[in-house]
């Protein structure tokens, strides 16, 4: 228990600056741990979409109410059990939407973490926390990650049970989380993806390399990442392809926004149509107005494209063991008015595919970057265990 109680003052102290906690628990409330599992004693934040016992859930926003919650989410549930020890609720940006809260990143203040997942990303990475739960619809996970310099895993779509949590948009949210290395997230799988047996490589991997140029540029030190670890792959044996997936590209991306806007508008409808609809942003609002425009027959004319191509592209890398994309555009951009672009992952959110960032370098101003690696449905323990093996070889940090 000392180690939860020594997170929980870390986190005190600590925050002022990096701003990654919505609200704390009382030393009082910080009990010791069910049992002696694979997370025991491991504090961990909870991004406040995500209820915890005794704290409220407001997902960023004052329309929601300040009342704490009755019991435990099922992933904190899970943790809990495991020996994992919640101390917090962590930042999001409102809603896991647009607009930012005012987490700062710990690898330098004047930049953004990152978003939705802002707080729990910047908790690990200033040293507060073990481990934290984040949910990602498009980037929430996987850009935060890669701004904070921490390893940040989205698991495959619905595996991770949901309730206790504040959906929106039900086809795409997933809860994932953030840990200082690959080891750590192994363990947090090995509880919330019950079933799933720890995958040991023996053989050199089948990469399929994806520089998705056709959708976005990269900065010089974001493309030396990505560039670095297919050659270091390929040093250690690895069988890289470079398919060509531009015409799909474009097309995945536009049904991830339309669906997304769909189903984030239905999912908030309550709250527009409520007494508190007033209280929310202006960029919100206009999402909100844009998803109510979509037709019942376009949104299911969507999903039945979404369908075809997601059964193509899992034929399509059917022999590969993952894929090596960029995380995100650039190191975390100088502000906090904006979360950075989630360009590079709204596909896999799409795809429902588990996706994971490794850090791996750092820019020429001092801030990190990094590679994504993304396998296909529930491939997840496989993807971490290649991680575990090759992280270090590709690691430059």
């Amino acid at each position: 228990m000392q180690a939860a109680h020594e997170a929980l003052a870390r986190s005190k102290a600590g925050d002022a600056q990096v701003q990654a906690w919505v609200c704390l628990a009382d030393e009082a409330s910080v009990a010791a741990p069910a049992c002696q599992g694979p997370l025991a004693g491991a504090a961990f934040g909870v991004k406040d979409v995500i209820d915890v016992a005794g704290l409220p859930t407001r997902s960023g926003s004052a329309a929601e109410s300040a009342e704490p919650a009755r019991r435990d989410a099922s992933c904190v549930s899970q943790l809990r059990d495991a020996g994992g020890v919640p101390i917090g609720k962590t930042v999001t940006a409102e809603y896991a939407y647009v607009t930012p809260g005012p987490t700062r990143n710990p690898r330098h203040l004047a930049h953004t973490p990152g978003g939705s997942s802002s707080g729990s990303a910047a908790a690990v990475a200033a040293g507060m926390v073990d481990l934290a739960l984040g949910t990602q619809t498009g980037g929430s996970m996987i850009r935060p990650a890669a701004f904070c310099g921490v390893v940040g895993f989205k698991p495959t779509f619905g595996r991770v049970h949901r309730q206790g949590m504040h959906v929106l948009c039900d086809s795409l949210d997933t809860i994932g989380w953030f840990t200082r290395d690959v080891k750590q997230s192994q363990a947090v799988a090995s509880v919330l993806l019950p079933g799933l047996a720890a995958h040991r490589p023996d053989r050199p991997p089948r990469v399929a390399l994806l520089t998705c140029s056709a959708i976005g540029d990269l900065s010089g030190a974001a493309r030396r990442a990505l560039n670095d670890c297919a050659a270091t792959l390929r040093e250690h044996g690895a069988h890289i392809d470079a398919p060509d997936v531009d015409a799909d590209l474009q097309a995945l991306l536009d049904i991830h926004a339309q669906t997304m806007l769909a189903e984030l508008a239905r999912g908030l409808l309550p709250v527009v149509r409520g007494s508190q609809g007033h209280l929310l942003s202006p960029a919100l609002r206009t999402a909100i107005d844009r998803g109510l425009a979509i037709t019942h027959a376009e949104y299911a004319a969507l999903q039945q494209r979404r369908a075809r191509l997601g059964g193509e592209w899992l034929e399509r890398f059917g022999g590969v063991d993952f894929i090596v994309t960029p995380s995100a555009p650039s190191e975390a951009p100088e502000g906090t008015r904006s979360t950075g672009s989630s360009l590079f992952n709204r596909v896999w959110s799409l795809l429902g595919w588990p996706a994971l960032h490794l850090p791996t370098a750092h820019a020429d101003n001092g801030l990190p970057v990094g590679v994504q690696w993304v396998a296909r449905t529930d491939e997840d323990q496989a993807l971490l265990g290649w991680a575990r093996k090759l992280h270090p070889l590709v690691q430059r940090t």
